[in-house]
């Protein structure tokens, strides 16, 4: 008995003992219940420890850069008179690039659909914003047909090619009402970067098989018919033009030409198009000044660059050229006419297995003056004529002489250095009987034969001028002073 009341006991204070444990716990609980911080709800939907910017972006993204996508963003809408695309919904920010992709114009970028209108109706609201930018982007391809994109336009333009364009396939698909002389225009505009990593891709091919093209004729012989074909890319009238990045093919004619422009930069172009394609000149300039063309390839079917009539103040800098026919100032004289050209630098530069070196052309019974030219720091290797003046430059055996010519003087090659083909002389100064070249001056040139024998005899004609050092291989013909035809003429060279 006594035994039962003890282990009632030990029950009794287990069980007082378990009641004061919970009513502890318990107490400790609602304490911390209503002691704890209150959590701040959100409607923000969740995202990774890593958070995103905040959105608009505190700083503005790169023009061409996607918009931040928002999950309640609607569906894209599919009408045909699109917004600008705009990095930037902050209407408090500044300086905002507003981005007209082509696609939103209902350009369909399959290589096939004519997407000229889409292109006209991107320009025309481009044009209308200040720093917009046209875009043409990677991964689509994009025909269109010869169109004139006209200025003036609002100021830091860029026409942003990362895609493909191109023109209808050859000529028999060129619209007949359509200019067969030109494809891409930009006229009159001020301050605009053509730019970009696309191609641009002329698809010449058909046109340099026209036979009236000289090497299809018959024996190579330029046969009648049309022959028209157009330039790839041409500015006219415009100023203030970055052309930059760019890769540019097969265009039927010249890739590229400018017509009385200013302030011309060109950066990293690379331009190509098969050896014997015809007139595909690189670059052309005329009546163009303060143009600089710089860290560019050219390889063609003519020359790399050519300079024509009206042209000073060009500076061309650390260009490979060739194949093709080097780097020209001219033809120059053509149809009796008068060509001026002045203050030209050609330097740091390379030309490979080209026909020319550097030439200045110009055709007889011409008039005006070539004058303040300097070929600087060249590197020829296995180069036909690397240095070569024609005053009696012509396209067929029927050229008749004249009494008048372009007046070609203040000459400076320095430095040029390399091989040359040994069929020609390697240096050629070949002036009018009436206007000869003075002021030629020669200093540290080094050419010599990729195969064969030295040529000993370069050639002169009509030529004045000297040698600051010995060249190889030696010329002896040029003559010393100024000739008294010249002295006595004032207004030979006349170009005022």
């Amino acid at each position: 008995m006594e035994l039962l009341k003890m282990e009632h006991s030990r029950v009794s204070i287990f069980i007082f003992c378990m009641s004061l444990v919970c009513f502890f716990l318990s107490t400790q609980a609602r304490w911390h219940h209503h002691h704890k911080k209150p959590k701040h709800h959100t409607h923000h939907h969740n995202i990774s420890e890593i958070s995103a910017p905040p959105f608009p972006a505190p700083e503005h993204s790169s023009p061409l850069a996607p918009e931040p996508s928002s999950p309640l963003s609607p569906e894209p809408s599919s009408s045909f008179a699109p917004e600008p695309s705009t990095p930037s919904d902050n209407e408090n920010a500044n300086n905002s690039t507003e981005v007209f992709d082509v696609r939103k114009f209902g350009a369909i970028g399959d290589g096939v659909t004519d997407d000229t209108e889409a292109f006209k109706m991107a320009w025309d609201s481009a044009c209308q914003v200040n720093s917009a930018v046209l875009h043409v982007p990677y991964g689509f391809s994009f025909m269109i047909q010869s169109t004139i994109f006209t200025g003036p336009c609002q100021g830091g333009l860029v026409f942003q090619v990362d895609g493909t364009l191109m023109p209808p396939d050859g000529p028999d698909v060129w619209p007949k009402n359509n200019s067969k002389r030109q494809w891409l225009v930009f006229y009159r505009i001020n301050g605009m970067s053509l730019q970009g990593g696309g191609v641009i891709d002329g698809r010449g091919q058909k046109w340099w098989d026209l036979p009236c093209k000289p090497h299809k004729g018959i024996n190579r012989k330029i046969l009648s018919g049309p022959c028209d074909s157009p330039i790839a890319i041409r500015f006219f009238m415009s100023s203030n033009l970055t052309v930059q990045g760019l890769k540019v093919k097969d265009s039927p004619q010249f890739h590229f030409r400018f017509d009385g422009c200013n302030n011309v930069h060109v950066e990293s172009l690379h331009i190509v198009a098969p050896a014997l394609s015809p007139n595909t000149d690189g670059i052309h300039i005329e009546n163009t000044n303060g143009v600089e063309i710089y860290n560019s390839v050219i390889s063609n079917g003519d020359d790399c660059i050519s300079i024509g009539s009206g042209c000073y103040d060009v500076d061309i800098k650390n260009l490979t050229c060739g194949p093709g026919h080097g780097i020209s100032i001219g033809s120059l004289g053509n149809h009796n006419s008068r060509a001026c050209v002045s203050n030209i630098t050609v330097r740091d530069s390379v030309i490979k297995v080209s026909d020319n070196g550097v030439r200045i052309k110009t055709w007889q019974g011409g008039s005006g003056a070539v004058s303040g030219i300097t070929f600087s720091n060249i590197h020829m290797e296995n180069v036909r004529n690397p240095i070569i003046i024609d005053q009696f430059y012509c396209l067929t055996k029927d050229c008749i002489n004249q009494t008048l010519a372009v007046y070609v003087s203040d000459i400076l090659y320095e430095s040029i250095k390399g091989t040359y083909d040994i069929r020609s002389p390697p240096m050629h100064f070949v002036c009018s009987d009436s206007v000869p070249c003075t002021n030629i001056t020669l200093s540290n040139i080094e050419l010599l034969p990729a195969l064969g024998d030295i040529v000993l005899d370069p050639i002169c004609w009509n030529a004045y001028g000297d040698s600051e050092t010995l060249t190889i291989p030696p010329v002896s013909c040029l003559m010393e002073g100024i000739p008294r035809s010249i002295l006595d003429n004032k207004d030979i060279g006349y170009c005022r």
